[in-house]
């Protein structure tokens, strides 16, 4: 059915140029071959000049239109799989574009060929362009549009009193976001994005045990935060498919928002402060404070596996926080009560040193 509309286009656009210019067609031939007798010159009607052009231009472009069919198809796979927002916001700036465009070429378009070709050249600058800033920055302008509906009396006190806290995925396994927020020192609106929230998904889904635990200590941690403690929460669901990382992401959301992001990742640490990113390091804020676990305390821990050093055995808190155990080599796989003799505590997170209470008592 396509394809016979294709055909169909080609053969009134041939019909058309049969009837337009077909007798000045076969007056310029009659001319090129000096026929000297008007019996032999080429004659006919502007309707048979139609029919035959469109009949020439059917079976000249069947493979043209083979080739459309298939670009057609694939276009259409592709609007299919793009989101409606993504369509809608590149068609906006389209639009745009060419609005621009019309202004701009109205002045020009009255200059010979030189100025028709030059408006065919910025018409298909713009639009394109256009599209590309629409299709690109629709979440920017989604959070306008936001702000938007707010009106002008509530979005002035929203702009001004309300900070957005945008977390990621290593601070919500970490867990210590929630009691930080239970005490009051973070105040605004704790942005949650919906890819940190897939990640985080992901990471409960795990075959890996470990990962397994911290991915669903990290979604009971959001449930007590939405659920227990007196804080504004707001799920982000906008994405930005053109970046791949999730620390990206993060960066340009803060961005959008104009927030600050919340992470005790040492590396996206960094990565905001060189883009001028504001930052709450959760393990800056522990340094500032007393260790969570204090040197002298028990702790029942599971060892897990070899340490660096001869003899230790390492073992980890459910936030994820690595302990090191003196003699725990011998312990492997087995549940055992640990004194903590030292916290080292850094930007890149919290180790803990202890040894074998067993081994205290023995001595």
């Amino acid at each position: 059915m396509l394809k016979r509309m294709i055909q169909l286009f080609f053969a009134i656009v041939g019909a058309v140029i049969g009837y337009q210019y077909g007798d000045k067609a076969v007056s310029l031939l009659n001319e090129m071959m000096n026929v000297g007798l008007e019996s032999s010159r080429f004659t006919g009607d502007s309707f048979v000049y139609a029919i035959v052009v469109a009949v020439v231009v059917v079976l000249s472009t069947s493979w043209l239109a083979d080739y459309m069919v298939s670009l057609i198809r694939w276009g259409e796979e592709q609007i299919v799989k793009t989101p409606v927002t993504d369509i809608l916001f590149g068609a906006m700036g389209l639009i745009a574009g060419l609005i621009i465009a019309f202004l701009l070429i109205s002045p020009i378009s009255s200059f010979s060929i030189v100025g028709q070709i030059l408006s065919v050249f910025i018409s298909f600058f713009l639009g394109y362009l256009g599209f590309q800033v629409g299709f690109k920055k629709r979440d920017e302008i989604l959070s306008l549009f936001t702000l938007g509906r707010l009106g002008k009396e509530k979005k002035s006190e929203y702009v001004q009193n309300v900070e957005h806290k945008i977390l990621d995925t290593s601070v919500i396994i970490d867990g210590r976001i929630a009691d930080i927020c239970k005490t009051g020192f973070i105040e605004g609106t704790m942005v949650i994005p919906g890819f940190v929230l897939e990640e985080l998904q992901h990471i409960a889904d795990s075959s890996d045990v470990l990962k397994r635990n911290r991915g669903r200590r990290g979604l009971d941690i959001l449930n007590r935060i939405q659920k227990e403690l007196a804080i504004k929460v707001h799920i982000y669901e906008g994405d930005f498919e053109e970046i791949q990382e999730v620390d990206s992401k993060l960066v340009k959301l803060a961005k959008v928002l104009n927030g600050k992001v919340v992470t005790n990742d040492f590396n996206l640490n960094k990565v905001c402060e060189l883009q001028g990113v504001p930052v709450l390091n959760i393990n800056d804020l522990a340094n500032a404070v007393k260790p969570v676990v204090l040197p002298g305390e028990e702790l029942t821990v599971q060892v897990i596996k070899d340490g660096k050093e001869h003899g230790q055995g390492v073992a980890y808190l459910d936030d994820g926080t690595m302990i090191v155990v003196e003699g725990g080599r011998e312990h492997i796989g087995a549940e055992i009560e640990v004194l903590v003799t030292s916290v080292l505590q850094t930007s890149a997170g919290r180790m803990i040193f202890a040894k074998p209470k067993l081994l205290e008592k023995a001595l």
